[in-house]
This record gives structure tokens, C-alpha cells and sequence, in this order.
């Protein structure tokens, strides 16, 4: 009994190791400027890392110390918090599993359209509710302002392999065929009608393309490579805890069996 008891602390104190990555992810994303505008999927991240770090605290103590209820407690808990990372890992792939840049002739940079992601995704920033503080938010960064700083003149620019937030908001579509003045005031466009978000560009640094369809995209495709990376980290974290959980149950029902084990023996000396 003792020894699989302690079986059962050694192996959540490895659970306890492995809230951290959970909890380290949607820390990462919360200090994301866009993850840090959006605000979808850091807090569920860190509140199942917690959770973990709890549960997996349970299950150390209950093993260590001998405590029934305990161990218990944790094999349920655990179990749960399990499939609510599974189905958040398998959320997170599903809803970016859409959505890429499109090259432009004579760019080094891509562009993004909004129709190119997921309806979920896209529900989310596409509500004038939403976008409106997310614009706010984002309009308030240097994200912009650094591109005068950094690129002086057009060849330079075109060149430049900026990030997807940086094509969608700090620019005009290149559609439009705006003239380039600098990275963030354009004028002269070709043709105006070419897409809406022609008409939404605007020379005013705290507007730009803010308003744009293709910020929205930008956003989410920034969203989508750094989702994607955490997503990694959970499913990681996701296996090495189903090992664990496995583990201890094992752990625990050889502890049960060596508990009746003892009592029959105890019986039958009696006797």
C-alpha cells in the first residue's frame, strides 16, 4: 500500500511539473500586444493550467499521506480537466486549421483576406462592438510608427517582409494602387472601387487601415501562428499528462488490491 501510494506522489509531482507549460503558454499569449487586444484564449489556457497545478497538488498529498478521499478527488478531476484540454487542443487546430497570405507582384510582403479564416474566428473581430476596442487597443501600439523609423524608401519597403498585422493595417491594400509616400501615408490610388478597404484607408496615423477587412485578416493570421504554437505546447502536455493519469490509476488500484490483500491476511492469522 505504502509503496504505491508513493508511486502516486512521484507521479503528480511530474503532473505538477506539467502545469507548468499550460499555465507558461497562456502567459505568453497575455503578453502578446494582439493576443493582449483580442483576449480569447489566453485566460482558459491559464485557468486549465491552475486547475492542473491544483488537481495535481491533490493527488500529491493524497498519495504521499494516505489520504482515500483524496486520491480519489484527483483521479475524477484529473480525468476531467484531461478531456478539457483534449477538446481545447482540438479546438485551437480546428479553428486555424484555415487562412494564409497571398504574394503580390513585386512584394516581398503577403497579403490577407478575412474570408480565407474560419467563421468562428471571423465572428469574433467582424461585430463593430468587438473591432471597435480591438482597433482601439491596437491603434495605440508603435506597431506603425515603426515602419517610418525603419523603411525610408519605397524599393526598401516593398522588400520587407513585414508581419501580418503590419500588411493589413499600416497599409493600403496593394490592389488599390496607392502611391507609396512612406510605410504609412499613401496617395494617388488607382482604382478606389478595387475593394472596400480602399475606400477605409486613411492618411490620419491613427486611423490607417484600421477599419480595414484586411487588419481584421492580418490579426487573425498573427493569432493563427501563435495559437498554433501554443497548441503544440498543450498537446505535448496533453500526452505526458494521459501517461500520468494511466499511471496512477494503476498505481492507485494496485494500492486498493494490496489494502484487501493486507486485510485478508490480517483476517486469517485471526483466525
Amino acid at each position: 500500500m505504502a509503496l504505491s501510494n508513493n508511486v502516486i506522489g512521484c507521479i503528480n509531482f511530474v503532473a505538477i511539473l506539467l502545469s507548468i507549460p499550460i499555465i507558461g503558454a497562456g502567459v505568453w499569449l497575455a503578453t502578446l500586444p494582439d493576443n493582449s487586444c483580442v483576449k480569447i484564449l489566453q485566460w482558459p489556457v491559464i485557468i486549465l493550467g491552475v486547475l492542473t497545478l491544483i488537481v495535481a497538488l491533490a493527488g500529491f498529498i493524497g498519495g504521499f499521506w494516505r489520504i482515500p478521499w483524496l486520491l480519489i478527488f484527483y483521479l475524477v478531476a484529473m480525468l476531467v480537466l484531461i478531456i478539457l484540454l483534449a477538446c481545447l487542443v482540438v479546438f485551437v487546430y480546428m479553428v486555424t486549421i484555415r487562412g494564409s497570405g497571398h504574394p503580390e507582384p513585386s512584394r516581398a510582403y503577403l497579403e490577407y483576406h478575412l474570408d480565407d479564416y474560419s467563421g468562428w474566428l471571423r465572428r469574433r473581430v467582424r461585430s463593430s462592438y468587438k473591432w471597435d476596442r480591438i482597433k482601439s487597443c491596437l491603434s495605440s501600439s508603435p506597431m506603425c510608427a515603426h515602419l517610418n523609423q525603419t523603411y525610408t524608401g519605397a524599393l526598401d519597403f516593398f522588400n520587407a517582409h513585414l508581419s501580418p498585422m503590419e500588411s493589413g493595417c499600416c497599409k493600403p491594400p496593394t490592389k488599390c494602387g496607392y502611391t507609396y509616400v512612406n510605410p504609412t501615408y499613401w496617395i494617388s490610388p488607382i482604382d478606389m472601387t478595387a475593394d472596400m478597404d480602399c475606400l477605409n484607408w486613411n492618411n490620419d496615423q491613427t486611423k490607417l487601415c484600421y477599419s480595414c477587412d484586411s487588419c481584421k485578416a492580418g490579426l487573425l493570421a498573427n493569432l493563427k501562428k501563435e495559437w498554433r504554437r501554443a497548441d503544440i505546447i498543450l498537446l505535448i502536455t496533453l500526452v505526458g499528462l494521459v501517461w500520468v493519469y494511466v499511471i496512477g490509476c494503476c498505481a492507485f488500484r494496485n494500492a486498493k488490491t494490496e489494502d484487501l490483500f493486507r486485510k485478508y491476511k490480517q483476517g486469517t492469522t485471526y483466525t
